[in-house]
């Protein structure tokens, strides 16, 4: 049995573990990134590290990376990062140093395409011909998998739902739609600092009956089916994938936002696509991050 490292490179952690090649996990860890404190640099050091003390364990057959920013997903290089999160990350050639460093076949792929590879390979878009997944939480990202590919586009952005621009709203998707401003607006009416609110409070208060967090759920409800809409007029994906921690909250949203998209879609370019939530959780960057290694016909 051949093993593999998978590494999920986010802004406050480093999430990896040893895997197999059908994406069974036999160890998981996690250590902080300390991006901002270290840098491009710290994290390339750190990934190394990760590799060589399972490579002094046992043979590795590749590494698998997921991490934030644009990718090149052929040469594995960090094309952009934000210099406020990620200082000096930017331009990192990730996959050719861990390959030089380590000796072994390494691939990179940006987390929001690695979930979705994942949720196409072993989750809720199994078996599809098409998905785009979209991912909701501080911010929004998405990715179009067709035929088993994802479609990166010519800069290596495609899938970027976050920016688009929803009707008659000057603020762009993310900033309309995302977890991050139902808390704001849950935040305002309770007279607390979003800081102290977790998705989850909202969500019990608004069970328990408070209309104001109704209310704020509603408001990224309606914005968030807009954007769906126009993927699923434009793309007509076999499968939308939903993910993020907000979409542990199914039950409460899925017959909200099904009931928005009726409204919205007409039957002819709505029926044919089916609305599913994320099934991988916190492992669906590593896992599609496999998935990228084991059908790579570039390293």
């Amino acid at each position: 049995m051949k093993n593999y490292v998978a590494i999920d490179i986010g802004g406050t952690a480093i999430k990896y573990g040893l895997t197999d090649a059908q994406g069974n996990f036999t160890a998981k860890k996690n250590r902080p990134t300390l991006a901002r404190e270290e840098g491009g640099a710290g994290i390339v050091r750190k990934v190394v590290e990760i590799v060589r003390q399972y490579q002094a364990e046992m043979p590795i057959a590749g590494v698998a990376i997921d991490t934030a920013g644009i990718v090149n997903p052929v040469t594995g290089e960090i094309v952009f990062a934000g210099e406020t999160s990620f200082p000096g990350y930017s331009g990192t050639p990730l996959g050719k140093l861990v390959r030089e460093a380590c000796g072994v076949p390494c691939v990179v792929e940006n987390d929001v395409n690695a979930a979705a590879l994942g949720e196409y390979w072993q989750g809720a878009a199994k078996g599809a011909s098409s998905a785009f997944m979209m991912t909701v939480g501080t911010g929004i990202g998405g990715c179009f998998i067709l035929e088993g590919k994802a479609w990166h586009g010519a800069g290596f952005s495609a899938g970027e739902a976050g920016f688009m621009r929803l009707h008659g709203e000057q603020r762009i998707f993310e900033e309309a739609a995302s977890t991050r401003a139902m808390l704001v607006e849950a935040a305002a009416s309770h007279n607390v600092s979003p800081a102290e609110l977790t998705g989850e409070q909202v969500f019990a208060w608004a069970l328990a009956g408070d209309a104001d967090a109704v209310l704020a759920i509603e408001h990224m409800v309606d914005n968030l089916a807009e954007g769906i809409a126009n993927i699923y007029c434009l793309l007509n994906p076999e499968v939308f994938v939903l993910g993020g921690g907000v979409m542990a909250q199914q039950d409460y949203l899925r017959p909200r936002l099904e009931q928005r998209l009726e409204a919205l879609v007409v039957p002819a370019m709505r029926t044919s696509t089916r609305l599913e939530f994320a099934r991988l959780g916190n492992d669906a960057g590593m896992v599609g991050a496999l998935y990228s290694l084991l059908t790579s016909t570039t390293i």
